[in-house]
């Protein structure tokens, strides 16, 4: 006779794994790395206003206020000749500001470009920080951006710093596998970004040869006063600030770790 012991069915029945917690987090809140891009962004802002406007100072950031300045004459530029117009003559200078003239095509659509194109290019130094690898594509803009002025530059200490900022880039690629590389971008986001207001300022405190955009505004459509066209500009520029960091949040969720190992598939440093 063998004796057979019953087994309760629930005894070797395996165990079920354990559910994980529903993740209800939003996918444009912010990740710990994310939220360090955000503070970034908020004190490049106050940092260039602030060197933007000193005295003494204002020399130093000469190269990125040229690639800022030309980068905006340009979409006046493309947009002058898109609509029908000619250009007579046009003035890139890091004191001065820039200016653009021209004969015939759309007057609005011509003047809108500017701030609008610097915006939007901007916006992508913007999306840049957070993310390695298109700080890296972004990176290529930047040299070129910083190099073009350069032809219309008789200043020996632009051309140095110019000199000094292009091997900063290039170094930049070699720290923490080019990890900097996104908070030069933000850098240069935030300069153009928020390019009425260094308009603005210079035309207010410096009194520079070129008026500015919003001026230039006012007397197109003469009701409304230069300082609420400025202020107008001011909160597109904000919006598409606030618009490209939600899509940087969004799209680049990633750990530094992933940041490395997907930026490794380009020019690994």
């Amino acid at each position: 006779m063998v004796s057979v012991e019953l087994i309760p069915f629930s005894s070797v029945a395996e165990p079920r794994p354990p559910v994980a917690p529903k993740s209800h987090s939003s996918p444009i809140a912010p990740t710990q790395n994310q939220a360090v891009v955000i503070y970034v962004v908020l004190v490049y802002t106050v940092v260039i206003f602030g060197l933007w406007n000193m005295p003494g100072m204002r020399k130093i950031i000469n190269p990125f206020k040229l690639m800022t300045v030309g980068w905006h004459e340009l979409c006046h530029i493309a947009m002058a000749i898109l609509t029908g117009g000619g250009i007579e003559s046009v003035t890139i200078d890091p004191n001065d500001g820039g200016a653009t003239r021209v004969v015939g095509g759309h007057p609005p659509t011509i003047l809108c470009a500017g701030y609008i194109g610097s915006s939007l290019m901007g916006g992508l130094f913007i999306m840049a920080g957070f993310d390695t690898l298109v700080a890296k594509i972004m990176s290529f803009v930047i040299g070129i951006g910083l190099l073009i002025p350069t032809v219309l530059v008789r200043d020996k200490l632009t051309i140095l710093l110019t000199l000094l900022y292009e091997g900063l880039l290039v170094g930049f690629w070699f720290v923490d596998h080019a990890s900097a590389l996104r908070w030069y971008c933000l850098f240069v986001g935030v300069m153009n970004i928020f390019y009425v207001v260094w308009d603005i300022s210079d035309e207010k405190f410096f009194r520079k040869a070129n008026d500015s955009d919003a001026t230039q505004f006012s007397l197109l459509y003469p009701r409304i006063s230069p300082h609420v066209w400025a202020f107008l500009w001011i909160l597109f520029e904000v919006a598409v600030l606030i618009g490209f960091m939600f899509l940087g949040i969004a799209e680049f969720k990633r750990t530094p770790a992933q940041m490395q190992a997907e930026a490794a598939t380009f020019l690994p440093t």
